[in-house]
C-alpha cells in the first residue's frame, strides 16, 4: 500500500503543500506546464530551489497578471474571506465554482477542488455569521489560493497514494493582522477548519497554518499521528516564504506501508430488530466516514422469532472508541460487542492509466505471488453515466 505522510511540524499552507508534492512528482516541469495551461485567469505558477537552515527544498510562487499577492507561507496569511470595503474586486463562492467547473481536469480533481473551497467558504461563513453564498473573496488572493488548491488536487491524483496521513499540525502562536484587525493565531476560519484535528502551538510567534492549508489537510488526510512504519521511496521539502530559527518547510515522504504480518484489528457488532433499512444505511455511512475499515450487515433470527440485522464493522484500535460511540448513537442497540482478529492483507496501490475513454484509475494489489487489478468503480460509473452505457459496456470499451 502506497502511503503519503506529511510532516506539519511547521504548519501547512497551500504553496508549501504544492511545493512538497511537486518535488515528489516524476516530471515537475511537465506538471507546471499543464497547470499553467489550464486557463486559470492570468495565473503563472513557477518553482525554484530554496534553502532553509541549510536544507534544500522547493519553493512555489503564484503570480496573477504578473502580481504576486497572498503568497501562502507560515506567518503570511491570505485571509481572503469577507473583506471590508477597502478590498478590491471580490469573488463569490459561486464565481469560484464556475471557475473550477470550466477547468480541463478530471472529474475527481474537480470534485476535490470544489470540496476544499466549499470547506473554506463554510468556515468563513460560520465565523462571520453570514450565509455561505454571502462570503466574498479578494480577487487576486482567491486566484492565488485556487491555483494552490487545484495544483495540490492534481498532484495528489497523479501521485496516486492509497492513503494520506499527517502529523499533528503546528499552528504557531501570537497574533496575525487581517482586513478586520489583529486576530489571535490560529485565525477563526483556520481554527474552524482544524476542528477535531490534533494541533499545537509551538514556540514560534507567527501564523503557521492558513485556511487553504487547513482545508486541504481536512479533506485529504485520513488520520493524524506519528509516522507509521514506511519503506520510503522519496522525501521532499516544500519551503515557506519566511525565515525562522527552525527550518520553515513541510516535509513529505512517499513510500510503501510496512504491513505487519497478522495486523491486529477489531470487529464491533450489534443486533438490531427495530430500525429501518434507511436508518441502518445511514449508520453504515457514518461508520465508514469515521475510519471503519469495512462495514457490513447480516440477516439473523433473534429471540421471539423476530428477523433482525447483525451490523458489524472492522477497525483499528485507535478508531475503536469513536466507532463504538457511533454505533450507540446512530443505532437503537443497547450494547456493542467487540472481538479482536488477526488480518492478513495484500499491499495495495492506485495508479491512473490511459484508456480509449480517457484517464482511468485502477486499484492494484500484489504480493505473496499474487497480482490483482480492477478499474476504480467511481470512474466506471462516471463514464457510464456520461455516455448512457452500462458498466459492462464501459469495461469492454476500455479493454479495446
Amino acid at each position: 500500500m502506497d502511503i503519503l505522510y506529511l510532516d506539519c511540524g511547521m504548519g501547512a499552507a497551500g504553496d508549501m503543500l504544492m511545493a512538497a508534492l511537486l518535488e515528489l512528482h516524476p516530471d515537475p516541469a511537465g506538471f507546471l506546464s499543464r497547470l499553467n495551461g489550464l486557463g486559470l485567469p492570468g495565473i503563472e505558477v513557477t518553482a525554484r530551489k530554496a534553502q532553509k537552515c541549510g536544507i534544500q527544498g522547493t519553493s512555489v510562487s503564484v503570480k496573477i497578471y504578473g502580481q504576486e499577492e497572498g503568497q501562502e507561507g507560515p506567518g503570511h496569511h491570505e485571509h481572503q474571506g469577507h473583506h471590508g470595503p477597502s478590498a478590491h474586486h471580490h469573488t463569490s463562492i459561486a464565481d469560484i465554482r464556475r471557475i473550477l467547473a470550466e477547468l480541463p481536469v478530471s472529474q475527481r480533481v474537480r470534485d476535490n477542488a470544489q470540496t476544499v473551497y466549499h470547506l473554506i467558504a463554510q468556515a468563513e461563513a460560520k465565523v462571520h455569521g453570514v450565509p455561505m453564498e454571502h462570503i466574498h473573496f479578494h480577487e487576486v488572493g482567491t486566484l492565488d489560493a485556487v491555483a494552490d488548491v487545484v495544483g495540490v488536487c492534481m498532484l495528489l491524483d497523479e501521485l496516486g497514494a492509497d492513503r494520506v496521513l499527517a502529523s499533528p499540525v503546528c499552528v504557531g502562536s501570537g497574533t496575525v493582522r487581517c482586513a478586520h484587525g489583529v486576530l489571535p493565531v490560529p485565525a477563526p476560519a483556520t481554527a474552524e477548519l482544524l476542528r477535531g484535528i490534533p494541533i499545537y502551538a509551538g514556540p514560534i510567534q507567527a501564523e503557521l497554518c492558513t485556511p487553504t492549508g487547513a482545508a486541504l489537510l481536512r479533506h485529504f488526510v485520513e488520520d493524524f499521528g506519528p509516522m507509521p512504519a514506511i519503506r520510503p521511496r522519496a522525501w521532499s521539502c516544500g519551503m515557506g516564504t519566511r525565515d525562522f530559527e527552525t527550518a520553515n518547510c513541510l516535509r513529505a515522504v512517499l513510500g510503501t506501508l510496512e504491513e505487519a504480518a497478522g495486523e491486529q484489528v477489531w470487529e464491533l457488532a450489534c443486533n438490531l430488530d427495530d430500525m429501518t433499512g434507511e436508518d441502518i444505511a445511514f449508520a453504515c455511512q457514518r461508520l465508514l466516514g469515521a475510519g471503519a475499515l469495512d462495514v457490513w450487515t447480516t440477516a439473523i433470527g433473534m429471540k421471539k422469532g423476530r428477523p433482525g440485522i447483525l451490523l458489524s464493522c472492522l477497525c483499528r484500535e485507535a478508531e475503536r472508541p469513536a466507532l463504538t460511540d457511533l454505533l450507540l448513537r446512530y443505532t437503537t442497540t443497547l450494547g456493542v460487542r467487540s472481538r479482536q482478529w488477526e488480518r492478513h492483507v495484500l499491499p495495495r496501490r492506485q495508479e491512473t492509466r490511459e484508456t480509449p475513454l480517457g484517464p482511468l484509475a485502477y486499484k492494484l494489489a500484489e504480493g505473496e505471488g499474487f497480482h490483482r487489478e480492477k478499474p476504480e468503480y467511481e470512474d466506471l460509473a462516471r463514464l457510464a453515466q456520461e455516455r448512457g452505457w452500462t458498466l459492462e459496456q464501459v469495461r469492454r470499451a476500455i479493454q479495446q
